[in-house]
C-alpha cells in the first residue's frame, strides 16, 4: 500500500496542493483527473522522487518497485528487441521469455520486421513507444502511466485497453481519453480545488459526487449567511440595552466562533461553438479517383479514393501511425496536390482547418490577442478579447506570449482562430491531445452544434462513437470509405491488425518451444480453438448476410427493370423517371456490397489459412 499524507506543495503563488492526502492499495488501477495545470503529472513526479513536496509524506513500501512512463530517450542496444528485453526480470527456471517482449512489442505496433531494426532509426514516437514497451516487461509493482495514448494509433490504444485490464498490479493512470481511462481502472483520483479525492469506481461517479456536494456547500454557506445577517441585526438592534447586554454578547461570541463558509470560487470551463457559414450546394468537396505519394517508387499512401463530402456529414478518418491520414487532409483542404485525380471544392466552401503542425505555425512572439488578430484581421480588440476569454484567456492571459504556453493552452488558441470566421467545412487533426476532459466535452458539444460538416482524425474511441457515421479507414495498406458507424465497422470488418500481435506470439511460442509443458500445450489449444470460433464464426455470418442482400437487391432490380419496360412502352416519363432512379442506387448497393464481399472472403480465407499452420504447429510441439 502507498500512503500520501499532508501533501502541499506550490509553485511560486500558483498552489497545487493544500494538506492533502490518498492511499494506494493492492490491485487498485486508478484513474488520476483534473484540470490541465492542476498537479496531475506533479503528483507521479512526488510518488517517483522527481519532485519533492514541500511537506506531508508519501510512504511506499520496502522492496517496492514504481515503473514510470520515461520521455527521456537514451537507448544502450543495437536491435528494439534486444533494447526492449532489458526490461525483462530474470526468470526463476532460467527460461527464454522473451515472447513476453515481442506480444508487447507487436500489441504496441512494431511488426517482426521491426525487431533488429537500430532504436536511433525509429521516430520520436517509436521511440516513446519503445520506452513504454520495456516499461510494460519489467512488470513494476506500481505502474504510473502519463498521456501512454498520445502517440499511440487506435489499434495500439485497443491492445493497451486489453492489456492494462489484466495488469495484476498497482496503476496509476492519467489519460484525456475518458472511455480508455473508464475501461481499465477501478478508482478514481481526482484533484479538485488543491486537495484530492478518491472513490470506488468510474469519472461520471467522481464528477456526479463533487457535483452534488459543491450544491450541498453552497446551499449551506448560503442559509448560515442569512443566519449570520439575522444575527447582526438583533446585535446592531439591542447593542445599546442594557437588558438585551447578556444576549448580544453571547450572540457575538457565538458568531466569532462560528467558522464563516467561504464562497467557491467559479473553475472556467471552455464554452464555445463554431460559427456555420450558410451553404445552399449539395457537396462541399468531391474527391475523384485521387492517388497521392511522397515518393510513389516506395509506396503508395493513397490509391484510387473517391469521396463526396456532403454539407451535414460527420466523417472520422481512422488508421494506425503514418499511413497517411494527416496527408489526406491536406488534400482536401489543397495543402497538397492529388498525383492523380482531382480534388474539387464547391464555390461556396467555407473551410477551417486545425492540424497537427499549426501549433508549430502560431509565431512565439506574439500574444494570444494578436493571433485571434491575425486569424481576422477585421476583428477589433473588445471582439478578440471576447474570443481569448471563451478560450479560458481572461483579462491579462490574453497578453501572454506563445513561448511561454503549455500544449494545451496553444491549442485551445488554434480553437479560437476557428471561431473568428464562419465556416461549413471543419477539418480537425487530432484536436483533443492537449486538452483535457473537460474541454474535450465542450469540443464535442461544440462539434454536435455545428451546422456544418465535419472531417476529423482521431484515436479516441470515445470520440469516433459521439461523432461518426461515416468513415474514411486506412487498413490493410488500402484505404476505402466505409458508410457507417465506427460500432457498424468494428461489427462488420474490424481491423486487420487486431489480435495479430498475440496471434503472432502464441505461434512463436509454440514452435521456438518455450518449454511449454503439457499443461501450457493444453492451455494453447483451447485457446487456439477459441481464437477460431471468435474470428471466423463472425466473419462466415458477415458473409452470410452480405450474399443474401445482394440476391434481395438484384430481385428488387430485375423487378424494376421489367417495370420500366412496361413504362417505356406506355410512355409514361414520370414512372421512368422513378425507376431509373431506384435502378441506379439499387446497382450502387449491390456494387458496394459486393465490394465488402470480396474483402470479408478475402479475410475469411487468411484466416483460416492462419489457423491451420498454428494447429499444425501445435500438434508438432507435441499438442
Amino acid at each position: 500500500m502507498i500512503q500520501a499524507s499532508n501533501l502541499s506543495k506550490a509553485y511560486s503563488t500558483q498552489v497545487i496542493f493544500d494538506d492533502t492526502g490518498f492511499t494506494v492499495n493492492a490491485g487498485e488501477r486508478i484513474g488520476l483527473v483534473g484540470r490541465n495545470g492542476h498537479g496531475k503529472t506533479t503528483l507521479l513526479r512526488m510518488i517517483t522522487g522527481e519532485e519533492r513536496p514541500d511537506s506531508g509524506v508519501i510512504s511506499i513500501p520496502n522492496n517496492y518497485t514504481v515503473g514510470y512512463l520515461s520521455q527521456h530517450l537514451k537507448f544502450s542496444e543495437d536491435s528494439i528487441l534486444k533494447e526492449s528485453c532489458l526490461g525483462l526480470r530474470p526468470s526463476d527456471d532460467g527460461r527464454d521469455e522473451s515472447y513476453k517482449v515481442e506480444t508487447i512489442l507487436m500489441g504496441l505496433g512494431f511488426s517482426t520486421d521491426d525487431f533488429l531494426r537500430h532504436p536511433i532509426d525509429l521516430s520520436g514516437g517509436y521511440q516513446v513507444r519503445l520506452n513504454l514497451a520495456k516499461l510494460l516487461v519489467s512488470g513494476p509493482d506500481l505502474l504510473l502511466l502519463d498521456e501512454p495514448t498520445n502517440y499511440l494509433d487506435i489499434v495500439s490504444i485497443r491492445w493497451l485497453t486489453n492489456f492494462l485490464k489484466c495488469w495484476k498490479g498497482e496503476l496509476i493512470l492519467i489519460t484525456h481519453d475518458r472511455e480508455f481511462m473508464d475501461s481499465v481502472t477501478t478508482h478514481t483520483i481526482g484533484i479538485h480545488r488543491n486537495k484530492t479525492r478518491k472513490i470506488a469506481g468510474h469519472t461520471d461517479k467522481l464528477y456526479q459526487q463533487i457535483i452534488s456536494e459543491e450544491e450541498v456547500y453552497e446551499q449551506t454557506r448560503v442559509n448560515e449567511e442569512k443566519k449570520r445577517r439575522e444575527v447582526e441585526q438583533f446585535i446592531n438592534r439591542f447593542r445599546a440595552q442594557a437588558t438585551r447586554a447578556r444576549a448580544v454578547q453571547s450572540k457575538i461570541k457565538a458568531l466569532q466562533k462560528k467558522e464563516r463558509l467561504e464562497k467557491l470560487s467559479g473553475i472556467k470551463d471552455l464554452e464555445f461553438e463554431f460559427v456555420s457559414a450558410p451553404f445552399t450546394g449539395k457537396a462541399l468537396i468531391e474527391a475523384k479517383e485521387i492517388s497521392f505519394s511522397f515518393d510513389p517508387e516506395v509506396h503508395t499512401l493513397i490509391d484510387s479514393l473517391n469521396l463526396t463530402i456532403g454539407k451535414k456529414d460527420r466523417i472520422a478518418v481512422i488508421g494506425k501511425n503514418g499511413k497517411g491520414k494527416t496527408t489526406l487532409l491536406n488534400l482536401f483542404a489543397g495543402e497538397l496536390q492529388p498525383l492523380q485525380g482531382a480534388v474539387m471544392h464547391h464555390s461556396q466552401l467555407r473551410l477551417a482547418y486545425f492540424g497537427q503542425t499549426n501549433i508549430q505555425r502560431l509565431t512565439p512572439e506574439k500574444t494570444v490577442e494578436e493571433e485571434i488578430l491575425d486569424a481576422q484581421p477585421d476583428y477589433n480588440r473588445g471582439a478578440a478579447r471576447t474570443i481569448c476569454g471563451l478560450m479560458m484567456f481572461e483579462g491579462d492571459s490574453a497578453l501572454k506570449k506563445i513561448s511561454v504556453l503549455s500544449g494545451g493552452e496553444k491549442s485551445r488558441v488554434l480553437l479560437g482562430k476557428l471561431l473568428v470566421s464562419p465556416s461549413n467545412l471543419l477539418i480537425l487533426d487530432e484536436p483533443t491531445n492537449h486538452l483535457d476532459m473537460e474541454s474535450i466535452d465542450s469540443l464535442l458539444e461544440a462539434i454536435d452544434a455545428f451546422q456544418g460538416a465535419v472531417v476529423i482524425v482521431t484515436h479516441s474511441e470515445m470520440i469516433l462513437h459521439a461523432v461518426a457515421t461515416r468513415l474514411i479507414v486506412f487498413d490493410n495498406d488500402r484505404v476505402k470509405v466505409f458508410e457507417g458507424t465506427y460500432q457498424d465497422f468494428l461489427e462488420r470488418s474490424g481491423w486487420k491488425d487486431e489480435g495479430e500481435a498475440s496471434v503472432h506470439n502464441r505461434q512463436n511460442t509454440i514452435k521456438k518451444g518455450n518449454g511449454m509443458n503439457r499443461k501450457d500445450l493444453r492451455r494453447a489449444k483451447a485457446e487456439l480453438i477459441n481464437d477460431r470460433s471468435r474470428i471466423l464464426v463472425p466473419l462466415q455470418s458477415r458473409i452470410a448476410e452480405v450474399e443474401e442482400a445482394i440476391t434481395r437487391l438484384e430481385q428488387d432490380m430485375n423487378h424494376d427493370t421489367q417495370a420500366l419496360v412496361k413504362a417505356s412502352v406506355k410512355g409514361d416519363g414520370e414512372s421512368i423517371g422513378r425507376l431509373s432512379v431506384s435502378i441506379h442506387e439499387t446497382r450502387e448497393k449491390i456494387d458496394v456490397l459486393f465490394d465488402e464481399l470480396e474483402t470479408l472472403t478475402g479475410k475469411l480465407d487468411e484466416k483460416s489459412i492462419e489457423f491451420e499452420e498454428r494447429f499444425e504447429a501445435l500438434k508438432a510441439a507435441g499438442g
